[in-house]
């Protein structure tokens, strides 16, 4: 499984960076690329020594190629230990980083609808935000003084869900909460990704992504867009996927009702298996495990999971 903005942070995946050879070496090989072509180093800006963990983590030309460079390198170190995938799992950017990993398409074209992505939002998107909501989604469509100033941008599970959309009536919306004592967290995000914020470049990322030719998967991908499995990819998926609600909730839920499955969170922040925990029925048998997180135990998390899939 793949989560993505908001769920990174300085200094994600150090700890494997600094002692696993694997995710090194792909870690170094997704920042040449990206150096290439746009003369910036993600993993000097993402582990840079005067960066606390907790310091803010949000310029997008940034972010985007960074989450992606951290999950695309941990899904290959599973590889080349022999855990391959039986399907991989997409939320928001991660559905990118999915496409990626299921030969749709390669690394490189990767790298540049996400720096494409990164570019057009930074020249033509006024600045919004997102926030998680710990409460039924109902709430969204209860309250209009929410529903009528954001747009739904997923649903995680029962009592947790994200809104998004303009900086200044999201502010607004944090007050309620406040007075409802209702919990919520700002996302580190800032734009209103899954929102009409990001509608300026919609014309021009599409024409930009008919450029690129997706093949039909190698492994099968499951969307949280669509709640269902994907067989083929298009330019137009490639933008809705960061326009549109992510459903993972729905997605898990679908799942579940077909079969148990061992669902492994590649994301930086271990999110996903978190949400997965409160998607589960009692009686399930499936399983979760997350690698990364900003608690640390990396390499000791992914350890476990090797040992329990090899």
């Amino acid at each position: 499984m793949f989560s993505g903005q908001g769920s990174q942070y300085y200094h994600m995946g150090r700890e494997l960076y600094d002692h696993n050879a694997v995710f090194r070496r792909w870690m170094s090989k997704l920042n040449d690329i990206i150096y290439q072509k746009v003369g910036i180093s993600i993993t000097d800006e993402m582990y840079n020594e005067a960066k606390n963990m907790d310091d803010k983590f949000d310029h997008i030309l940034y972010t985007h190629p960074a989450i992606f460079m951290v999950e695309y390198s941990l899904a290959r170190v599973l590889i080349e230990s022999g855990v391959e995938p039986d399907y991989v799992l997409g939320a928001s950017l991660g559905e990118v980083t999915c496409a990626a990993v299921a030969g749709i398409v390669s690394v490189e074209e990767t790298i540049e609808c996400l720096l494409k992505r990164a570019e057009l939002i930074e020249s033509y998107c006024e600045f919004g935000s997102m926030i998680a909501i710990i409460h039924n989604s109902e709430l969204y469509h209860q309250v209009s003084s929410i529903s009528l100033h954001s747009e739904l941008a997923a649903v995680n599970y029962c009592s947790h869900f994200v809104i998004s959309g303009d900086s200044e009536n999201l502010l607004k919306i944090e007050k309620y909460l406040t007075t409802k004592n209702i919990i919520f967290q700002t996302l580190p995000v800032r734009y209103g990704f899954h929102s009409a914020n990001i509608d300026s470049i919609e014309s021009e990322y599409k024409k930009f992504l008919q450029n690129f030719s997706f093949k039909k998967p190698k492994i099968p991908v499951i969307s949280c867009l669509l709640s269902d499995y994907v067989t083929e990819v298009s330019a137009e998926y490639f933008w809705d996927v960061s326009r549109y609600p992510i459903y993972f909730q729905k997605t898990i839920l679908k799942l579940e009702k077909d079969a148990q499955f061992n669902y492994i969170d590649l994301g930086p922040s271990g999110t996903l298996a978190n949400f997965v925990k409160y998607n589960l029925r009692e009686d399930s048998l499936s399983q979760f495990y997350d690698i990364l997180s900003p608690f640390g135990q990396d390499i000791k998390k992914l350890e476990e999971v090797e040992e329990i899939f090899n």
